[in-house]
């Protein structure tokens, strides 16, 4: 199922808990420079587009574009692979979470490269051959996750693709943007439809995985067994899950 076609399934209710994150939209903005027009890739609702900024979005999505709020940047319908601009048409380009959605990740980096002077993506990073296991989410109850990105390119290699540098981003513990990795310190969030249903992974994962990972947390959250596993997590304001920008 292409990016467009499962956000026009799972993209109804996408507003209620996605939404940007300040903080680490400050990070996304630094990361931009001095760039006046601005491409955004993937851009669904529009969420980390710069204020003050010549911003131009791309979103395969009939559902997501109907969503943008009024007065937001000018939405081209196009995928990543094939964006429809000249060569070196915007100061820079940016990604915020949907490069795991794309068909091919290389070609659409490239893409971007190719349209602009600097390119800023916000992704994952799963090189570590450790990676599941820094998220109790993962590590616990849904080691399905793993299997989205078996066959997909390593970070290295999609940095090197378009000369990226690696940026981490710390996820604050009452991160506004209900992303997958957000509720790291509110274990319970994840018992709610509604916080699930703007969180693509558990669509694609399918809900027997579903059920029985919210099932187990539920119970573990009941028991103490959670919180005793977990323990560490109640000091920290900020978790390094793997979450990175490439900036070229």
């Amino acid at each position: 199922m292409s990016s467009g076609q499962l956000y026009d399934t799972i993209g109804t209710t996408y507003t209620v808990t996605r939404r940007t994150e300040p903080r680490i939209a400050a990070q996304v903005w630094a990361a931009l420079g001095d760039a006046r027009t601005v491409l955004n890739v993937g851009a669904g609702t529009g969420s980390y587009e710069p204020s003050g900024r010549d911003v131009t979005a791309v979103e395969p999505s009939a559902l997501m574009r109907a969503q943008r709020p009024e007065g937001a940047a000018p939405c081209v319908a196009a995928f990543a692979e094939n964006l429809p601009f000249e060569d070196q048409s915007f100061d820079a380009a940016m990604a915020f979470a949907t490069i795991h959605h794309w068909q091919d990740p290389i070609a659409g980096l490239r893409e971007m490269r190719r349209v602009a002077r600097r390119v800023v993506v916000f992704t994952l990073d799963t090189s570590d051959p450790g990676w599941l296991r820094r998220f109790w989410l993962t590590r616990d109850y849904l080691p399905e996750f793993a299997d989205l990105f078996t066959g997909r390119p390593s970070l290295t290699e999609m940095a090197r693709a378009i000369g990226a540098r690696i940026e981490p981003v710390l996820i604050p513990w009452d991160c506004a943007d209900g992303f997958f990795e957000a509720y790291w310190r509110q274990p319970e969030a994840y018992l709610d439809d509604r916080v699930r249903r703007g969180i693509s992974v558990w669509a694609r994962v399918g809900p027997q995985a579903e059920q029985r990972a919210v099932r187990s947390l539920r119970d573990d959250l009941a028991s103490g067994r959670w919180a005793e596993r977990n323990r560490d997590l109640v000091a920290l304001d900020a978790a390094d899950l793997g979450l990175r920008l490439l900036v070229s």
